[in-house]
């Protein structure tokens, strides 16, 4: 069962939940860079982490999944979210060039079948990066946050479920290295800084950027062995010592049963050569 999107709205409104979204969303910077000329998609409650593309993004749009509810984004402006529903995006075929998934496959009832439809949304080359809850890290042990609900996953299982996807794994990293208590969120940047280098395995969120890829698939040609067969009757020379063609010089060595009519035309043939 998906987190209501009050209760979405209420972490990141916190101090610890603005921590997240410093520290989660300057690791999408450094994935994406200039998201300039793109179209990007925020899926699942992604829309804290996507502001600052807005600025140079061409369309910026948030899906979010009709179990957890959808709000009003940005606040005070024209709204860009809307309603989804988890296997049926309602986008056209490779829309956008980014997307991003926040609190999106870790509830997910059937993440394969929400990661296809990401896949079919995506344009050729475009990438996307999945934000889940690490499973050995300590965001994933409390359910003070929106990251201690669902399933969370290792590098290798998400990897794997991407790859189940059609998605190619192309790079990740780790964030929100503080303990998920509201009164360190203080602190957020130095434990950022930090644990990368000391304890890496600590981490409360993973992160991995997946490429959909399309090749064009040239068909092959395949080798095929061909059965030369022998011919039965062959051309014999005429003998200049017999001057008369018998039915063994038209058969090849191991053929047999010359048909009684063939053997008929030879005798004929034999009676006008005759002297």
């Amino acid at each position: 069962m998906r987190r209501d999107v009050l209760d979405l709205r209420q972490f990141y409104a916190s101090d610890l939940g603005r921590a997240a979204r410093a520290m989660v969303g300057r690791k999408v910077i450094e994935a994406w860079g200039d998201a300039r000329g793109l179209d990007v998609l925020a899926l699942g409650y992604a829309t804290p982490f996507v502001a600052t593309a807005r600025q140079a993004a061409r369309r910026v749009v948030g899906a979010m999944p009709a179990q957890q509810g959808v709000e009003l984004w940005p606040g005070g402006e024209r709204n860009l979210t809307t309603l989804v529903g988890e296997d049926s995006l309602p986008f056209p075929n490779a829309l956008f060039d980014r997307i991003l998934i926040v609190h999106g496959i870790e509830e997910s009832p059937d993440p394969l079948a929400f990661l296809r439809e990401v896949w079919r949304v995506l344009a050729p080359s475009g990438r996307v990066v999945v934000a889940v809850a690490a499973r050995n890290g300590l965001w994933a042990n409390t359910e003070r946050t929106p990251f201690g609900h669902g399933r969370p996953y290792s590098r290798g299982q998400l990897a794997e479920l991407l790859r189940e996807a059609e998605l190619e794994p192309s790079g990740w990293t780790r964030a929100l290295y503080v303990p998920p208590l509201n009164w360190m969120a203080g602190w957020a940047e130095g434990f950022e800084q930090t644990g990368s280098r000391l304890w890496p395995g600590f981490a409360g969120l993973l992160l991995m950027e997946a490429v959909k890829q399309t090749f064009a698939v040239k068909p092959k040609g395949h080798g095929a062995r061909v059965r030369r067969v022998r011919p039965l009757l062959a051309p014999a020379p005429v003998s200049q010592a017999e001057g008369v063609l018998t039915p063994r010089k038209l058969l090849e060595p191991g053929g047999e049963g010359l048909s009684v009519r063939l053997q008929t035309v030879l005798a004929r043939m034999n009676r006008k050569a005759a002297p």
